[in-house]
């Protein structure tokens, strides 16, 4: 009797199985998408407006958005919402649900959870995953929120993710699904290191400082804080994986022969603080977006539990 009071005791919690944490981790990052792919439309709007120009296309975040909605309406500020939200359903679903089965490995027995280097790993492997199969959702994304900026007859006017996904294929390759897949695994390594690093410190000054106590309120302010951090180490290579993805080809050639030399050309045409043109916007959109995605992903996770794992 003992023994099987042990061995009950020792038997870990029920879990969800493994293909509804990929969903749950989709849908919280496609619902948390809904509501910041302005800000993304608006980070990438700007993070291509030194191309080729003499004067800067927009000067501030706020003269990005009045000049999109005056030029393309309410609609214009949600373009490529259907490539943010297949992106979500590949790049979210593939990252948190690597995450959080190798979480579940590495979790001892007694339920102690992997030590804080091994929590970098997973999450710096997670990311890395998820970005190559959320890049052909990110070059369509790239493309189909550059369109309404340029000019009409060069406008590539994809309808949809599919339709841009098709055309892409048929009309340049299959592996040009992938361009920047490098820069973009790389954007997610280092997305995934400082925000794992910063949030945690920023969490704990914030408790420690007894103002704060464990709940919503503090992990949004842990996220905002870990956000600044996030976007100052990240934007640089977050720069060369957008002007990669969206480059044409010129004479046979590409635009820029890779990563470096995307930041080299940046630098010596339009100087090393446009290395972060669109901080604001990619800013106000990391911290509220990891906040909203992992909100939904609670909540999921409570109702599941509820529901179906209670008996």
């Amino acid at each position: 009797m003992a023994r099987a009071m042990a061995a009950a005791g020792s038997e870990r919690p029920k879990t969800s199985p493994k293909a509804v944490k990929f969903l749950f981790g989709g849908l919280a990052g496609m619902g948390a998408t809904v509501f910041v792919q302005p800000l993304d439309l608006v980070k990438n709007r700007m993070q291509l407006s030194g191309e080729g120009a003499k004067t800067k296309e927009y000067k501030t975040s706020f003269h990005a958005v009045r000049s999109i909605l005056r030029k393309e309406g309410i609609r214009g500020i949600y373009t490529g919402l259907s490539a943010g939200l297949l992106r979500q359903a590949t790049y979210t679903t593939t990252r948190l649900g690597i995450y959080t089965i190798l979480f579940e490995k590495l979790t001892k027995p007694d339920g102690t959870p992997p030590n804080f280097f091994m929590k970098a790993v997973i999450g710096m492997t997670a990311g890395a995953t998820g970005a190559f199969v959320g890049t052909p959702a990110e070059v369509a994304l790239i493309r189909m929120t550059a369109d309404g900026r340029l000019p009409l007859d060069q406008r590539r006017g994809y309808t949809n993710v599919f339709n841009a996904l098709l055309r892409i294929t048929r009309e340049e390759g299959l592996l040009t699904l992938w361009r920047g897949c490098v820069p973009t695994m790389a954007r997610a390594v280092v997305v995934n290191a400082a925000q794992l690093a910063s949030y945690s410190q920023s969490k704990q000054f914030l408790l420690d400082s007894g103002y704060f106590q464990d709940n919503i309120f503090c992990h949004f302010c842990a996220s905002m804080i870990s956000g600044l951090v996030t976007t100052a180490a990240s934007m640089p290579v977050d720069i060369a994986k957008t002007r990669i993805q969206n480059m044409r080809m010129i004479d046979g050639k590409p635009e820029y022969k890779n990563g470096l030399d995307v930041l080299v050309k940046v630098i010596r045409y339009e100087g090393f603080f446009s290395l972060w043109k669109g901080f604001t916007p990619y800013y106000a959109r990391l911290g509220p977006h990891t906040v909203l995605t992992f909100i939904f992903l609670e909540q999921m996770n409570k109702f599941y539990k509820k529901f179906f794992l209670s008996a």
